[in-house]
């Protein structure tokens, strides 16, 4: 039985290895800006604060996918204020959030994991007043580009050039009503 919920404070060892997991990945070089060499290498006292964060900050939040107990998928969603830069060095214009680090075991890709994570993510930007809810996906990583679309993002046509990485920008528009943030 899937199910997708915060990880807690206490999780850093859980959140520590499944990073690890995703970053060794075949497409991880073009799904992350981080390596699993990077991420081996830092400290328990890192992994002790992240996993904090993520489980109490109004303004960020890690979600899971659990089945049976066991973890296998995992994302991030960051609000964005209007005049903050973002990751990308964006100013931005209007309270929205971004969606980052999103990674899904390959045992569960294609049975609805990536879009209860990402309805979970929704809800949760929605709730702390986000009106739109983006990320940026390498443009050569057909297969989250198709998972994306088929959730609801939209490409907006901003590509954005870093360190060897050229990334496409998707937004997705929740329903702002008493019915839930996705129209499904």
């Amino acid at each position: 039985m899937l199910s997708i919920r915060r990880v807690r404070a206490d999780e850093w060892e859980a959140v520590r290895d499944l990073r690890l997991e995703s970053l060794s990945d075949p497409l991880a070089p073009i799904a992350f800006l981080d390596t699993s060499a990077s991420a081996a290498a830092r400290s328990d006292d890192f992994w002790r604060d992240r996993a904090s964060r993520a489980a109490e900050s109004d303004d960020g939040a890690q979600l899971v996918a659990e089945d049976d107990g066991e973890w296998v998928g995992s994302l991030t969603v960051l609000l964005r204020r209007p005049g903050a830069t973002d990751r990308l060095h964006r100013t931005v214009a209007h309270q929205g959030a971004d969606v980052v680090g999103v990674w899904v075991r390959p045992t569960h890709r294609g049975d609805g994991t990536i879009d209860a994570l990402l309805e979970a993510a929704v809800e949760w930007a929605v709730a702390h007043g986000a009106q739109t809810v983006s990320l940026d996906v390498h443009v050569d990583n057909s297969r989250a580009r198709g998972a994306y679309r088929r959730f609801g993002f939209r490409e907006t046509g901003e590509v954005t050039q870093s360190v060897a990485r050229r990334e496409l920008r998707m937004t997705f528009k929740p329903v702002h009503s008493d019915g839930p943030a996705h129209p499904r």
